[in-house]
């Protein structure tokens, strides 16, 4: 299970946080103001190892790698998520941002609910097991990591018997170097040339295309279900039995905020306070009933902090 709180005063630190909310919207645009270094790195480990602690488990179990202290070390080379390659780290990153963020600045979400995670879906990404398989009797077997299907991030709110009353969805993006025209293509699909105009146009197929027909409730609100069954069932019997409800449709659906995380390293022409993303008001291309959370976080040296992050976690157990 994650457990582990924000680290708060690491996060005032580090970021310099700037939101607006209007109606069913809400922007939050996070800068850098402090440099990477070992301090911040130590402040998010127990976060990060506590986001990957489920699937670290249920990996290792699944492939027959012990995590017991007094093993006989065969197969130590492989322990998730270090082995992963270097892409698929930085898109772990930012999934596990996406509910750093979400924890530790809710009261300035759109709503100020009361999000709470739980557990973090890494252990539904198939391709990281079958990667982790083959690399448990050939380590030279390495390879790209297909992504994993679904929802990047799923938080939840409770009412006082701790029932699923509302529900966020989030899509997390990675990119090392963040420009209007990254965004953009991001947001409303690459762009391709029109053959009759000979004009290079969005193909609109991007994030807001995906939230805009995703389901009244997101498949990922069922894994994270199943996670807990597998989990905690005790601990979270009413917020089982009220997804369960919901998906059966013998209970109230519960609401739903969607989330759009943008994390990169700002071009070195950028301007303070600068947004990629409307600030005012949500972009039309975004036509779903639901409420819309952004974050852009605006970074210096992302690929550092990834890297001493992800090299240092579980190294002082």
């Amino acid at each position: 299970m994650h457990t582990c709180p924000p680290p708060t005063d690491a996060l005032n630190r580090w970021l310099d946080p700037n939101g607006t909310v209007e109606g069913n919207y809400g922007h939050l645009l996070l800068e850098q103001k402090t440099a990477v270094g070992k301090p911040l790195v130590d402040a998010l480990r127990s976060y990060f190892e506590s986001a990957h602690l489920d699937a670290r488990s249920h990996f290792h179990e699944q492939i027959g790698i012990s995590l017991h202290p007094d093993d006989d070390g065969r197969g130590t080379e492989i322990q998730y998520p270090a082995c992963l390659p270097m892409i698929t780290r930085r898109g772990l990153f930012g999934e596990v941002m996406a509910g750093l963020i979400t924890e530790g600045y809710k009261h300035e979400f759109v709503g100020a609910h009361d999000w709470k995670v739980p557990v973090f879906l890494f252990r539904a990404h198939e391709d990281v097991e079958k990667y982790l398989w083959t690399l448990r009797f050939d380590q030279d077997r390495t390879r790209e990591v297909y992504g994993r299907h679904g929802s990047d991030f799923i938080g939840i709110a409770l009412n006082s018997k701790k029932e699923v009353v509302r529900v966020i969805v989030g899509e997390a993006k990675w990119r090392a170097k963040l420009s209007q025209s990254v965004v953009d293509a991001l947001l409303n699909g690459p762009k391709q040339k029109n053959p009759e105009t000979g004009e290079s146009v969005h193909n609109g197929r991007g994030i807001w295309f995906e939230l805009n027909r995703d389901t009244p409730i997101p498949h990922g609100l069922r894994q994270l279900q199943r996670i807990l069954e597998a989990t905690d069932p005790g601990g979270y019997s009413s917020t089982i039995i009220s997804i369960d409800r919901a998906v059966l449709g013998k209970g109230p659906q519960p609401a739903r905020t969607n989330m759009v995380l943008i994390i990169g390293n700002g071009s070195s022409k950028r301007e303070e306070l600068t947004c990629l993303v409307p600030y005012e008001a949500p972009p039309p291309e975004y036509t779903a009933p639901h409420d819309l959370q952004v974050a852009e976080v605006v970074l210096k040296d992302g690929e550092f902090l990834i890297d001493a992050l992800y090299t240092s976690l579980w190294q002082n157990n």
